[in-house]
Formats: structure tokens, sequence, C-alpha cells
């Protein structure tokens, strides 16, 4: 081999050494500007999804201030008629058919401060009080309220034994009501099925959904969430029941929201539904909304 030859070759070889170089940079840069159109892209969508968050808040805000403008207006009436109520039955003693009357309206007064309460809850909510709690003292005690207010329906309400050993450190009372409006919905959902099928029954469960998060489940054997119902069922005022106020879950996903958490919703493989409250094991004050807000199944405007 001529010496021509040998420095062509060696060459040829520099040659494919800064060809193959310049392919392996222009694949990394392919790779890098692929990388990053989908982060862009991955902005993009985060930035609109927390616009329409804000957007939702904004009018939610608005919406739960209009709402506690007019129920503060309705409880002064309501406690006038309470009052009349109370010296109608002071004065009926004596007139048994007379008291079963002022009875029922007393009821029916019981019944409208309870939806003024909601109301007023919803619209104003309030600025968590976090203290150390055992999640299983939370749970019982939203399992008891649940069970006095269903108590004319045969409700059996069953407590995991995973809630035990749970040391939170977060608002009790906030939580305690998250879970009592739950365990109310999943019940109320469960009383159909279970007078026609021989028993309606509640399910509470736990589990350490991250290092940092405790999973609060509450499942039914109702009969499910309809599919196209699932975006609306945390909308305030949105209802399916012939007496309800449509605020029960929309107070459960502000409260989700107010401890840092979140709140889904989801249909059970068996039947029934599934409530799942995600809340932090220890509450830290942030900006509203945790990027566990995708977990809630309703991001729908409201108005």
């Amino acid at each position: 081999m001529s010496v021509g030859t040998m420095h062509v070759t060696e060459r040829e070889k520099e040659l494919a050494a800064i060809i193959a170089a310049y392919n392996e940079v222009t694949d990394q840069l392919k790779r890098a500007h692929d990388n990053l159109g989908q982060e862009v892209r991955h902005l993009r969508e985060e930035l609109a999804r927390k616009n329409a968050e804000l957007r939702r808040r904004e009018r939610l805000a608005a919406l739960g201030e209009m709402a506690a403008g007019v129920a503060h207006e309705i409880r002064n009436p309501l406690s006038g008629i309470r009052l009349f109520a109370s010296l109608l039955r002071r004065d009926l003693q004596d007139r048994p058919a007379e008291l079963g009357t002022v009875a029922k309206i007393s009821k029916c007064v019981n019944v409208l401060e309870e939806i003024v309460s909601d109301i007023l809850h919803f619209g104003r909510p309030t600025t968590p009080n976090p203290a150390p709690v055992r999640l299983e003292a939370v749970v019982r005690q939203a399992v008891e309220l649940a069970a006095s207010r269903m108590q004319e329906a045969a409700v059996r309400f069953e407590v995991g034994d995973e809630v035990n050993g749970f040391e939170l450190v977060t608002d009790a009372a906030l939580l305690e009501r998250a879970l009592t409006n739950l365990l109310v919905n999943a019940a109320e959902a469960s009383v159909p099925v279970g007078v026609a099928g021989g028993g309606a029954r509640v399910w509470v469960r736990a589990d350490r959904n991250t290092t940092d998060r405790v999973a609060v489940r509450v499942e039914d054997n109702g009969p499910g969430i309809p599919p196209e119902l699932m975006d609306r069922i945390f909308n305030p005022f949105f209802t399916t029941k012939d007496n309800g106020t449509g605020l029960g879950l929309a107070i459960v996903h502000q409260i989700a929201e107010t401890l840092g958490g979140s709140v889904r919703a989801a249909n059970r493989a068996g039947g029934g539904a599934v409530f799942t409250l995600l809340i932090p094991a220890r509450y830290e004050e942030s900006p509203a909304g945790s990027e566990e807000f995708a977990l809630g199944q309703s991001r729908e405007e409201v108005l």
C-alpha cells in the first residue's frame, strides 16, 4: 500500500469520526428539542389548567359570597319563627293536636337552619386550625354523627383496622365535617339498595398514599355514579336528590383544598361508589390548591 493511499485512509477515518460526532450532536440536539417541546406543551397545559382553576375559584368565591348574603337574610326571620313556635308551645300545653303542628313547624325550622348553615359554611370558608390528632378518633366521631343522622335507615357503617395508627397534624373539625358529609352521602346512596337488597353498607378505609399524604376512602354499595354526572358532583348546588341542597360534596371539595389536599370520586368494581379524600399528614399553610388537585373530579365552570 502506498503512502498516498494511507494518507487518504486516515483522512477518511478522521472525516468519518467528524461525521459520526456531528450526527451524535445532531441527535442530541433533536432529542433536546423534542424534550423541550414536550415540556413547553406540558407547561402550556398546566398553565391552562391553573387558569381554569383560578377562574373557577373566582366564580365560586362570588357565588359563595352571594349565597352567604342570602343565607344571612334568611336566618333572621327563621330566628323569629323559632321564637314564635316556642311561645306557641308554651301556650298550647293543654292542646295536644295543636302542639303536634307546632312540633312540625319547629322541625321544618331545624331543617332550614341546617341548610342555612351549609350555605354559610360554603360561602365563608374557615382558616384551618391544625393540631395533632389521631385519624381513628376523627373517623369514629364522623361515623357516630352520620349514624345519628341516618338512624331511621338501616345503614351499617364499617371502619377498617387500617384506619388505626395514623397520626396527623390537621384541623380535626374540618376533617370530621368532610368525612361526615361523605358518610351521609354514601349512606343515602346505599339506602335504596339496602332496602331492596338486604343491607345498606358503608366502609371507611385508609392508607398512606405517599410518605406525606393519607388517603381516606369512603365506599358504599349503592348504585354508583352515572358517568355523565361524574364531572358535576362536586359543583355547588348540584344534586340529584329531591330534598338535597347540593352543597354536601361541594363543602367536602372546599375543605379538602383548605387542608391542602383533594377529593376524587369513582365507581367501585363490585358496585357502588368510592370517594377518596387525600390530605397531607402534616398541614402546612400554602396557596389554595395543591399539586394533587388533579384528583378532583370537578373542574367545570359553575357560572
